[in-house]
């Protein structure tokens, strides 16, 4: 929709669009490429939230867009939609994750132990203004360690189980072309447990980060600790129609377990995992999933309430809407205003004028 009533017509809207393009500059594959060097991070959560995992295109995505986050989420989610279907992919198990980082706050020894990985949680946060100055910020090289830990690691949920500190739930299994498609099927409450999940690992970081805090601080029903967290790679593994399976190459993952004393003397855990490397946001996003089953209704932590308002790109188009012309109803609103104050005007009128002198 665009604004019918702007003046100048097509043009003024042309010009609009090339105004907001022109500090952009040339976009090229070699700006492209340095942006995917540049910022990873950055990537992998515009990846996550438009679940497609192409750093390529989610590179393009940023540098058309300039940055704006919700811009570059919408672009590659339109992207994606116009591509097919080739295949399905084998479902991923903790076990097979190749494991970059893997800690808990809630056991100190945990089988396959620690894995400190790639984090700046210990590090001072100092900016390097000596860039600035003329001076290169390069980094140090990292020092081998004296025994790599194993690549996979067990799952510590399994373990939790076989020594009842969590419930043994079975769940039957589905086959993986029956798992339901949160982007070609609509979302409806009560939510199955696979589209909350992938609503959740799609959804915006910022939002969920918003109410996953309000829930750590008091507003949920359930305060966190964290069970596992996980950076790792997932092997892709589709099958030809030869019948061979075959890796179709590795994809970065982020998962989160948290975890909370139940009932029955047994701890509820809570999950969430995205594409890309994102502790903050599957860390909120599993605080959300354990407060949502006892969550009261209209609470910030309810499910419905939650998967609802952190749609990026529903929230922001719903956001960005209210600029568009709304000259009818908002005339209408003044039309009430006016005819209000004027029965007020009427009623104040006939009161003087039945007042005796």
């Amino acid at each position: 929709m665009a604004y019918v009533a702007a003046r100048g017509g097509e043009r003024a809207i042309e010009q609009a669009e090339r105004l907001y393009r022109e500090p952009l500059g040339e976009i090229d594959a070699k700006r492209v490429a340095g942006i995917r060097q540049s910022l990873p991070w950055l990537l992998d959560r515009v990846m996550g939230e438009a679940s497609l995992y192409d750093p390529d295109m989610a590179a393009l995505a940023l540098a058309q867009a300039g940055g704006d986050l919700y811009e570059a989420v919408l672009l590659l989610r339109a992207w994606r939609s116009t591509q097919p279907r080739l295949g399905i992919a084998t479902p991923v198990t903790q076990e097979t994750l190749f494991t970059h980082r893997r800690i808990s706050a809630a056991f100190k020894d945990i089988p396959g132990g620690q894995i400190l990985g790639p984090t700046l949680d210990h590090a001072h946060r100092l900016l390097a203004t000596s860039v600035l100055q003329g001076e290169s910020l390069a980094p140090v090289p990292v020092e081998p360690a004296s025994q790599p830990a194993p690549a996979r690691q067990p799952s510590l949920a399994a373990w939790q189980r076989v020594e009842g500190l969590v419930a043994n739930v079975l769940r039957a299994e589905v086959a993986p072309e029956d798992i339901p498609d949160i982007t070609r099927q609509p979302l409806l409450f009560p939510a199955t447990r696979a589209h909350a999940l992938q609503s959740l690992a799609r959804a915006d970081t910022g939002g969920v980060l918003a109410l996953g805090y309000a829930a750590m601080r008091g507003y949920g029903n359930a305060h966190p600790t964290v069970n596992e967290l996980r950076l790792a790679e997932a092997e892709v593994m589709v099958r030809h129609p030869s019948g061979i399976s075959f890796s179709a190459g590795r994809v970065r993952v982020s998962q989160a377990e948290v975890t909370t004393k139940g009932k029955g003397g047994q701890l509820d855990l809570g999950f969430a995992a995205t594409f890309g490397w994102n502790e903050v946001k599957v860390i909120a996003a599993a605080t959300l999933d354990l407060n949502a089953a006892a969550a009261p209704k209209g609470s910030p932590v309810e499910e419905e309430f939650v998967l609802y308002h952190t749609e990026p790109v529903e929230a922001s188009g719903f956001c960005i809407h209210f600029k568009l012309p709304h000259y009818v109803t908002f005339q209408s609103a003044l039309d009430a205003l006016r005819d209000a104050k004027a029965e007020v005007w009427e009623e104040a009128d006939s009161q003087t004028e039945t007042v005796p002198a």
